[in-house]
């Protein structure tokens, strides 16, 4: 370690200081968390009618998709007394957010280049930003379903307070994965077409258009690795209460997933991130 003191000023030089100090640096550049977050938003919404739009149409088409199609196959209706289209429409609102949150974070880094290799700043923020977004786009389906809820005069229970939770959790599931996507997409380009495969086949095993509870129990727990679906019982639960009950070794087993996920997205993140101004 070096020191040299200017004026009054003490300038200190120590190798792997960026290293050690990286997640106190996280808190220190919220600012720029903040800055990069509102130029998204605004970036999607700022004279355009279609941003907010899409974020009304698209849950509500994959509701009607569903409706239609899957609403008239027996042993794919809603549990108890939920109108199935409310059962669907509650599923497809943590779908949107982590495949919008998923595909934004996963292409982030590559939107960004001109800001990676001219200044520093820990790389994390730019993924974490753009979830902020995504958020944006579900309070805008989130009040889709109070009006349907008002509609099939279906009124919320003590679960609502939980949503939050469930809420975080469902980007946190985006997050993992698409911090490592991100990082492989600097190097690898051709991995952005991997998200669009990912969100087409995941629409179809997540319990969107049917209720987990059709799952036959032996293969039930096994279904659950799949994040997804402790997410979307758990917001069923919140928004339809006993109407769908929550598995809750699933949901447990789906919590250990996306921990696991984050954990290596974070990694995988970390141990590219050096690399990213060369790259890119």
């Amino acid at each position: 370690m070096h020191t040299s003191t200017v004026g009054q000023d003490e300038i200190v030089i120590e190798r792997g200081r960026v290293e050690k100090n990286y997640w106190a640096d996280l808190w220190r550049y919220r600012e720029l968390f903040l800055i990069l977050a509102w130029r998204d938003i605004a970036v999607r919404y700022k004279q355009t009618v279609i941003g907010v739009a899409w974020a009304v149409v698209r849950p509500f088409l994959t509701m009607i998709i569903f409706t239609v199609i899957f609403g008239r196959v027996d042993g794919l209706r809603s549990d108890g007394e939920a109108p199935y289209a409310l059962m669907v429409f509650a599923a497809t609102l943590p779908w949107s957010l982590f495949s919008t949150a998923l595909g934004e974070a996963s292409n982030s880094l590559i939107g960004n280049e001109r800001l990676i290799s001219k200044v520093y700043f820990p790389r994390l923020i730019i993924p974490t930003a753009t979830i902020v977004a995504a958020f944006v786009d579900f309070l805008i389906s989130f009040v889709i379903l109070l009006g349907l809820m008002v509609f099939y005069q279906f009124p919320p229970g003590w679960n609502m307070i939980v949503l939050p939770a469930f809420i975080a959790l469902a980007a946190l599931a985006s997050l993992g994965p698409g911090l490592w996507i991100t990082a492989l997409n600097v190097k690898y380009r051709d991995f952005r077409y991997v998200i669009p495969f990912v969100v087409q086949f995941g629409i179809y095993i997540s319990p969107i258009g049917f209720s987990s509870s059709v799952i036959p129990n032996q293969w039930r727990l096994l279904y659950s690795l799949n994040p997804l679906t402790g997410v979307i019982d758990g917001f069923r639960w919140c928004i339809l209460g006993r109407a769908s009950p929550i598995y809750w070794p699933g949901l447990v087993l789906s919590i250990g997933v996306v921990t696991i996920c984050l954990w290596f997205g974070i990694r995988q993140f970390r141990n590219m991130e050096r690399t990213f101004a060369d790259f890119i």
